[in-house]
C-alpha cells in the first residue's frame, strides 16, 4: 500500500490524490495515478470544473478531466500486453462504481484500499461479483 501512496505523489488532480497498483505473485503488473490524459492540460494548471461547478466528491464523474489511477492501471497494463486476471489491486481510496464495473470485468482477485469513497453502489456490485473489498487501517500501511 505504500507504493500506491507513493504512486499517488504523481497525480494532478486538485481534489483527490489516488494511487493503484495491480498485484500478482508478489509482483507488481501495473501502476496508475488519476489524472488528465496523456498529452492534455493537467487540472493543476487550469482549474478544476467540478470545483468550480461545486460538484460533490462521488457525483457527476462526466464532469472530469481526469481518469482515476485503478482507469489507468487498467490502461498501462493493457497497453503492455500484461493482463490482470487474479491480481490484487492495491489502491488508496476505495474504488468507484466506474471503477468497480471495469476492475470486476478484469476479474481481479481483491481489492484493499486506505481511504472511504461515497459510494455505495460500487460495494453493492463488488459483493454482488464476489470480489473482496478490504479497508485497511492506515495504521496498517508500513
Amino acid at each position: 500500500m505504500n507504493i500506491a501512496y507513493l504512486v499517488a505523489e504523481r497525480s494532478t488532480c486538485l481534489r483527490r490524490r489516488v494511487g493503484a497498483l495491480a498485484v500478482k505473485d508478489k509482483r507488481i503488473l501495473a501502476t496508475g495515478y488519476n489524472g488528465a490524459p496523456a498529452g492534455l492540460t493537467h487540472c493543476l494548471d487550469i482549474g478544476c470544473m467540478r470545483e468550480q461547478l461545486g460538484i460533490p466528491s462521488g457525483q457527476r464523474h462526466e464532469l472530469c478531466r481526469a481518469l482515476h489511477a485503478e482507469q489507468n492501471v487498467i490502461i498501462q497494463a493493457a497497453m503492455h500486453g500484461v493482463s490482470i486476471e487474479g491480481a490484487d489491486i492495491f489502491c488508496t481510496t476505495q474504488p468507484c462504481i466506474l471503477c468497480a464495473k471495469m476492475l470486476i470485468n478484469c476479474r481481479v482477485k481483491a481489492i484493499y484500499f486506505t481511504e472511504g469513497y461515497p459510494d455505495e453502489m460500487s460495494c453493492q456490485m463488488l459483493d454482488e461479483a464476489g470480489i473482496p473489498y478490504v479497508r485497511m487501517e492506515k495504521a496498517d500501511v508500513r
